[in-house]
């Protein structure tokens, strides 16, 4: 995708041509949307759409890196560099990053079907580990010596589990009660944790 200085208009008209996708996805299934049905959904002509997207899957690309990269930064708006926080103290504004998914469920509902954004059902879990591999330092209950290497992978991917499951369910649990739950599970093996922001 050619790099061009960003702009509202051109921003607005990126987010319809992303929110169309999301819609035909869901649908139709990824691989039986076309350019034209995009452009026709989104009720644009197919000049406009090449002037942003190569095709398709550049458009799904972008979509995809765009949510993604929201993630990463949401986790970033719950703490202060460098900060410790016993598990004792979390609350809901620790969890931001289960807000952004919420806030952005049309877009995260996409997990529900097979046919859906190209590595969607890696990169968003693969996005959920790099989080806490380099954003994050963890102890463990009573300073329980383990492999930390583990028990990062251990730990993320057990919530990227939570995450699926609470979206699989049409997210029934209210954020409240999701995260509440989130605080009590962390507790069972975390005793602290500390954000070290970028590394």
């Amino acid at each position: 995708m050619s790099e061009y200085l960003s702009t509202p208009r051109k921003n607005r008209t990126k987010e319809h041509f992303q929110l169309a996708l999301i819609d035909l996805i869901k649908e139709k299934g990824f691989q039986s949307v076309t350019v034209k049905d995009t452009v026709n959904y989104s009720k644009y002509n197919r000049s406009t759409f090449y002037t942003h997207y190569q095709d398709k899957f550049d458009l799904a690309e972008d979509l995809l890196c765009t949510m993604l990269d929201g993630l990463v930064e949401s986790v970033g708006k719950s703490y202060h560099s460098k900060q410790k926080v016993n598990t004792d103290y979390l609350t809901a504004r620790s969890f931001r990053i289960i807000s952004y998914i919420f806030e952005n469920r049309n877009f995260f509902e996409l997990i529900n079907y097979q046919d859906t954004i190209p590595e969607l059902h890696t990169r968003f879990p693969n996005t959920i580990l790099k989080i806490y591999q380099e954003k994050f330092q963890f102890e463990t209950i009573d300073n329980l010596p383990v492999d930390m290497g583990y028990f990062k992978r251990y730990t993320a991917y057990g919530f990227y589990g939570l995450l699926s499951n609470w979206i699989n369910t049409g997210f029934k649990a209210s954020q409240e009660e999701f995260i509440e739950e989130v605080i009590r599970l962390s507790r069972t093996h975390i005793a602290s944790v500390r954000f070290i922001g970028e590394s």
